[in-house]
């Protein structure tokens, strides 16, 4: 697949690059933009409103919350990006695991799934979070343990109908070792949607964060949307109306997570023959 004829003949595609691609390069440049730093207060300016000095206005201490979005979307599009990677790496070898070989592990993992997509993954994770380490790792490994289960089911289905096709069966006839069999045919056939699942997680990973730091799991110290979020409640800025607190990290949430997916079914739409009928007309 030709990435960059892909990119040019699909919308969705264009425009999540651009969003995505937007908001990647601000958290990069963001030290160098950014107005004011993350420790600068002015005692003057406590929760005004967005002005020409302070474009989205000032926090409870006086700080410019431009500049705290700004240096807040490199930690809450790392901790995104790693999650979901982790998570589809489980995913991809639970899956196989589960698809080629049957029997009893098949049905252990199958339950385990099963398990974790009957439970909102939130409830679980604020669980795990008030037990273990607030930190910044642990919050990434929480999420990747417990958003693997739907990767995993859909790997599982990919290599149950891989397995059966004729050159598998050859292979398996001639004496091919299972191991060479996985390397050489099934994750050739379950890359492509790994990585398509992969990016469609990021999303889910950002909320779960920013959802964890929010209702106090995750760690204040470090910041994020949802620690901007987190003290705009407990500022009483959500209650009081004083909107540009909240209402700036909450969109960029959103277009953040609308970018990343519309990447993602862009890429969904290509490798799945039977999506390609409904794809967007390009622009």
């Amino acid at each position: 697949m030709n990435i960059l004829y892909v990119i040019k003949r699909n919308s969705e595609m264009k425009a999540g690059l651009i969003i995505t691609c937007l908001f990647i390069v601000l958290a990069l440049i963001a030290p160098y933009i950014a107005p004011y730093g993350v420790y600068d207060t002015d005692p003057s300016s406590i929760l005004k409103p967005p002005s020409f000095t302070h474009l989205f206005g000032t926090d409870e201490m006086g700080r410019d919350l431009f500049s705290l979005n700004l240096y807040a979307l490199k930690s809450t599009l790392l901790v995104g990006i790693l999650s979901a990677v982790i998570s589809s790496t489980i995913g991809l070898f639970m899956g196989i695991l589960s698809g080629y070989f049957s029997g009893i592990l098949d049905w252990l993992i199958t339950r385990v799934v099963d398990f974790l997509i009957s439970i909102p993954a939130i409830v679980l994770m604020i669980v795990m979070g008030s037990v273990f380490s607030s930190g910044v790792l642990s919050i990434i490994l929480i999420i990747a343990i417990l958003s693997w289960a739907p990767i995993a089911r859909v790997i599982r289905s990919i290599v149950l109908s891989v397995k059966e096709l004729p050159f598998v069966q050859a292979a398996k006839a001639l004496g091919a070792s299972d191991l060479w069999i996985i390397r050489k045919h099934i994750l050739p056939s379950v890359l492509p949607m790994t990585l398509v699942l992969t990016i469609l997680s990021i999303p889910n990973a950002i909320f779960s964060y920013a959802a964890l730091v929010f209702m106090g799991v995750g760690s204040v110290e470090e910041l994020n949307l949802g620690t901007i979020l987190y003290y705009a409640y407990v500022s009483g800025s959500l209650s009081s109306g004083r909107w540009w607190y909240f209402i700036p990290p909450g969109l960029i949430l959103v277009t953040l997570a609308i970018g990343i997916m519309l990447v993602g079914r862009a890429l969904e739409r290509e490798l799945n023959p039977r999506l390609r009928e409904s794809k967007p007309e390009p622009i």
